[in-house]
């Protein structure tokens, strides 16, 4: 299988480089985004429980363990990436900090985890360019209950996106455009 590669840029793991499978849509954040990213969330981070939705690359995810995030919870629905995510939370031995599931978007989010809710302040939202998941995504967060109070939601999709439909009492407090893609920082105040 062709592999791709990404290298986390910040904390303790700078410099690494992450070789994961190459598969269809995936497209890791590049460097220049991922840095801005993690420029606003900075004071988040230290208490932050994570959850990187569409995973892939895990780029995002690794990136916040890096910088000092408590905790990243990984969804992936390709079995490839997810194998590879599980190796590498093992090889960067942080089993206590990272879990990751294979499952399909949207999923029952207190089957997956136990009933118990997990309450994520920062979560990680890079789908799949032209899929029409980023609404859908939100929502679901929302009706599943698994946003924390002042929660922070990054969303990542194709430049050509006019507008991000959001949830009653979200608001952007960053957006730019880079290339061909479209990133935003979202906060809420639930």
């Amino acid at each position: 299988m062709k592999k791709g590669q990404v290298r986390i840029i910040g904390g303790q793991w700078r410099g690494r480089k992450l070789n994961f499978p190459a598969t269809a849509d995936l497209r890791p954040t590049p460097n220049r985004i991922r840095e801005t990213l993690f420029n606003w969330l900075g004071p988040m981070l230290p208490d932050a429980h994570c959850l990187d939705l569409f995973a892939g690359s895990g780029a995002l995810g690794f990136e916040a363990l890096s910088r000092g995030a408590k905790s990243v919870t990984f969804i992936e629905q390709s079995l490839p990436l997810f194998r590879y995510l599980k190796a590498q939370i093992k090889q960067l031995a942080v089993e206590d900090k990272a879990a990751v599931y294979h499952i399909d978007f949207p999923f029952n989010a207190a089957r997956l985890f136990k009933s118990q809710n997990p309450g994520f302040n920062i979560v990680l939202l890079d789908p799949p360019f032209h899929k029409n998941l980023i609404e859908s995504a939100c929502t679901w967060l929302v009706k599943e209950k698994l946003l924390i109070e002042k929660s922070a939601i990054y969303i990542e999709s194709e430049a050509t996106l006019e507008e991000f439909s959001l949830a009653e009492n979200w608001q952007i407090s960053h957006c730019k455009t880079a290339g061909q893609v479209k990133y935003a920082l979202i906060r809420t105040d639930t």
